[in-house]
């Protein structure tokens, strides 16, 4: 068994809230990403927590994630993965021999659309509130054998208040988060918590790292998806994921990041990268 030490899961639905914290974005202003999402693994972690082995899967998604004020209360937020594929790898022996096929996937993802309202603006400490929807527009039985996911197949919806507030004169920020997300078709509902800590480093670089937790309730169904995958239902993780950003010009830049975990249920074990370019209006 693999020691779970290096472990990244795939945070879909978390991007969506978890971008501009409880500040709300001006009106006519916005933010605008387009990123790459890869993970590989042949390592699973099981409902006990335990890591186990596999055969090795791998998911990338290229997505757009958007947010634009229509007030300066009020925004609405996309995130679109307009390209995700799935693959599981072939399986032979010490021998040579194919144990199972190789197979892949190709499809549009699970798809996000928020609407942000802020409650508290113009203080030191801001708080906004979310609501999500979540589209499962991506494909939960895919590939030859239909093991293979690019969506978990169930719509949820997710209302999440955030607070921020500035630190070292406006250089830094703190975001905190909390949600609850109810799921669809036999899925369990979810408690989420967030905290996310940033800084700006001169006029080029900013960074931070973000603390994400999700936390069944197990008030669904106990049925499980195929161990390769990482949309299963009763997922629970807390994860890790520092990023860095460097502003090429004022309004565009690059960004990127690894995830990882302390702990984790029902998702892959390995690294996962982002890489993506955005720019703001």
């Amino acid at each position: 068994m693999k020691k779970p030490t290096i472990i990244i899961l795939l945070l879909l639905t978390t991007q969506m809230t978890w971008a501009g914290g409880g500040w709300p974005i001006p009106k006519g202003k916005g933010y605008f990403k387009l990123s790459e999402y890869f993970i590989r693994s042949n390592g699973y972690f099981a409902p006990s927590g335990d890591v186990i082995d596999i055969a090795t899967a791998g998911i990338y998604i290229t997505s757009l994630y958007g947010e634009y004020g229509i007030t300066d209360r009020f925004g609405v937020i996309a995130y679109v993965p307009f390209f995700s594929r799935a693959t599981l790898n072939e399986q032979v022996d010490r021998n040579g021999n194919v144990l199972a096929q190789g197979n892949a996937v190709n499809s549009f993802g699970d798809t996000d659309i928020s609407f942000k309202y802020g409650l508290i603006t113009n203080k030191p400490i801001v708080v906004s509130a979310t609501l999500t929807f979540g589209f499962p527009f991506g494909n939960d039985q895919g590939g030859e054998t239909g093991v293979l996911q690019t969506g978990d197949g169930e719509f949820n919806t997710m209302i999440a208040l955030e607070a921020s507030r500035g630190i070292n004169g406006g250089k830094g920020w703190i975001n905190t988060l909390v949600g609850y997300n109810n799921r669809s078709n036999n899925f369990s509902d979810e408690f989420r918590w967030g905290l996310e800590i940033g800084h700006k480093f001169g006029k080029k670089w900013s960074g931070g790292i973000k603390f994400y937790s999700v936390n069944s309730l197990n008030n669904g169904s106990d049925f499980e998806t195929p161990s390769n995958g990482i949309f299963s239902n009763n997922i629970e993780y807390l994860s890790f994921t520092p990023e860095v950003n460097y502003f090429i010009k004022e309004n565009l830049g690059i960004s990127a990041s690894i995830g990882g975990a302390l702990s984790a249920k029902r998702v892959l074990a390995s690294p996962g990268y982002s890489l993506g370019v955005f720019m703001t209006l």
